[in-house]
């Protein structure tokens, strides 16, 4: 008896679905330009905030936004310091009471340690 393949579809790799009377969304195409005088051009949606810089497609540069043939002004965007544990404790409690709780928790502590027992 001869072998005789299966045959069947590839699962997973091709739609059953027809493109037809799919609408797709408005698009717009903007051009960034690197340091290098690259060219990328990226396509977005018509509603969409587009970036003032992009990633160049051809070397490691950023690319900034043309408009009319121009390079953009860029907006200066202060960048924004993580704010640390302290200045988030601060915004809960005042200093007051901050002390208030470590002289608690100082007394607790002692208090554990003159009973023999082991600091939590």
């Amino acid at each position: 008896m001869a072998q005789q393949t299966m045959r069947g579809m590839r699962l997973g790799t091709q739609s059953l679905e027809s493109e037809r009377g799919v609408n797709y969304s408005a698009r717009t195409t903007h051009s960034y330009q690197c340091a290098n005088n690259h060219v990328s051009e990226m396509i977005f949606s018509a509603d969409a905030e587009v970036p003032q810089t992009w990633h160049c497609k051809s070397c490691p540069q950023q690319g900034v936004l043309l408009e009319d043939g121009k390079l953009i002004s860029l907006d200066l965007v202060e960048d924004k310091t993580p704010r640390s544990h302290w200045e988030m404790l601060l915004e809960r409690r005042t200093r007051e009471e901050l002390e208030e709780v470590l002289q608690e928790r100082l007394e607790y502590i002692r208090a554990r340690r003159a009973g023999g027992q082991a600091d939590l």
